[in-house]
C-alpha cells in the first residue's frame, strides 16, 4: 500500500501559478507512474497529467498541454505539478494517485488539495 498527501493548492488569479507536491510513503518500489487528476464542482474527475517513473515520461490532458508541467524527484518520492497560466476553469480539487508495475492502473489517492482561480 502507499500513502499519498498532496500540498500547495490555494486561491490565485487568473494567469497566475502555483506547484503541487506530492508526497509518497509506504510500498513506493513498486510504482510505475504517478498521476494528478481534478475534480470540479459537480462535476466528473478527469485525467490532468501523468509521469513514468523510471524514465519520466509525461503525458498531458490537452486542455493543459503548454500550462502545466509534471515533474517527479524519486529520492523524495514526490511527484509535482507545475500549473503556469491558470484560468478561472482550472477551479477544482486535485487529486495525486499512484499507480504500480503489478496492476498497471491507479490503486492508490491522495486526499485532494483545492485550487481556486478567480477571474
Amino acid at each position: 500500500q502507499v500513502q499519498l498527501v498532496e500540498s500547495g493548492g490555494g486561491l490565485v488569479q487568473a494567469g497566475g501559478s502555483l506547484r503541487l507536491s506530492c508526497a509518497a510513503s509506504g510500498r513506493t518500489l513498486s510504482t510505475y507512474a504517478m498521476g494528478w487528476f481534478r475534480q470540479a464542482p459537480g462535476k466528473e474527475r478527469n485525467f490532468v497529467a501523468r509521469i513514468n517513473w523510471s524514465r519520466g515520461s509525461t503525458y498531458y490532458a490537452d486542455s493543459v498541454k503548454g500550462r502545466f508541467t509534471i515533474s517527479r524527484d524519486n529520492a523524495k518520492n514526490t511527484v509535482y505539478l507545475q500549473m503556469n497560466s491558470l484560468k478561472p476553469v482550472d477551479t477544482a480539487v486535485y487529486y495525486c494517485a499512484h499507480m504500480s508495475r503489478a496492476l498497471l492502473h491507479y490503486d492508490s489517492w491522495g486526499q485532494g488539495t483545492q485550487v481556486t482561480v478567480s477571474s
